[in-house]
């Protein structure tokens, strides 16, 4: 079975993109990362990808002005991409991009969707909104990326305890640590058949 090629777009720390390299390099999941591409010049997703001797760029509109879409699409292609991985990536995806690879684009959003999704609702945020409501479980959720802000199909989810003293940080830490486990997990369903995009 040829394995999938992965693309990964990131703004800042990259740890799921690390996680899923991880996984690649030990090979609990059958996928190749082919090339990581940031909004930001500093991110330390770049510095992984360079360690990781994986190609990477920076696209932004500093770098592309107005043909950022084209310039991502460019790079995905160039490096034939099968799937492209949100790690992080803190812009919203351009139209142009989500329809060229439409159902090929995942994102993991740290909280159970379809609960506490949407504009605005990134990092902290969804943390913030998770102990504001009283919720008793939370937990990552990897889905489809399309043209509505966290409203792609749902391809896995896992759940996490909310305990009664958890504050943002407490309960961030004990997602992001489940996010590293369920998204190469769900690369790896992708690859053998079991989830099918």
């Amino acid at each position: 079975m040829s394995k999938l090629n992965l693309g990964f777009l990131a703004s800042h720390g990259g740890s799921n993109m690390q996680a899923i390299i991880d996984a690649c390099k030990s090979g609990k999941v059958s996928a190749e990362p082919c090339v990581v591409i940031s909004n930001n010049s500093d991110s330390k997703a770049l510095e992984r990808a360079k360690n990781e001797n994986i190609p990477f760029y920076h696209i932004s509109t500093s770098t592309h002005k107005d043909k950022v879409d084209d310039a991502i699409i460019d790079a995905f292609e160039k490096h034939n991409v099968d799937i492209i991985i949100l790690a992080g990536y803190m812009k919203k995806l351009g139209d142009k991009v989500i329809e060229r690879f439409k159902g090929k684009i995942l994102n993991i959003h740290p909280a159970l969707l379809p609960k506490f999704g949407g504009k605005g609702m990134y990092g902290k945020f969804v943390h913030e909104a998770v102990l504001a409501a009283g919720e008793k479980v939370s937990g990552p959720t990897v889905h489809i990326v399309d043209l509505i802000y966290d409203h792609g199909r749902i391809l896995n989810q896992k759940e996490v305890p909310v305990f009664p003293d958890d504050n943002v940080e407490t309960l961030s830490a004990r997602v992001l640590e489940q996010e590293h486990i369920l998204y190469p997990e769900t690369i790896q369903k992708i690859a053998n058949g079991e989830i099918v995009l």
